[in-house]
């Protein structure tokens, strides 16, 4: 292969790869935190994260989540508290449930379920928080762009 015709499939990857959006909703007491720790040393994240600063990942519903996926997204993530720390009592189990209730939605019209996924961490622990972001974006970059109507 010419090196000309690799850097043309290079740059077309990148180009896709620049095209595609994940959204993160993160809770503001411990995701957010992380992600203003991750910024402070400035860490970059892969360039299709789009954030969104939730009070608790318990007040996004599953519309939240399916109507991201409509509007563009190709994939979607929640970021909140440790199980059992949760700043709001329960407000991440809610999520968890939802978030599992949304990929039942969407496996049952035949799209990948793991365009949808949540993670959980301290507000300590930015290195999760990348972590996160770089597993959505790996797991979305293997995924064919969704389709929409």
């Amino acid at each position: 292969m010419s090196e000309a015709l690799v850097e043309e499939q290079a740059q077309a990857a990148e180009t896709e790869d620049a095209e595609r959006k994940i959204i993160g909703f993160f809770c503001r007491e411990c995701a957010y935190a992380a992600a203003d720790a991750t910024g402070n040393a400035r860490i970059s994240l892969p360039p299709t994260i789009r954030s969104v600063l939730v009070p608790c990942t318990g007040r996004v519903s599953p519309l939240h989540l399916l109507k991201a996926l409509a509007d563009g997204a190709d994939g979607v993530y929640l970021a909140g508290c440790l199980v059992g720390q949760c700043h709001y009592r329960e407000g991440n189990l809610h999520a968890i449930d939802r978030v599992e209730f949304a990929r039942a939605l969407l496996q049952s019209v035949g799209v990948e379920p793991e365009r949808v996924q949540m993670f959980t961490m301290s507000a300590a622990d930015s290195p999760k928080f990348v972590a996160a972001a770089r597993k959505m974006h790996e797991t979305i970059s293997n995924l064919p762009p969704l389709k929409r109507k």
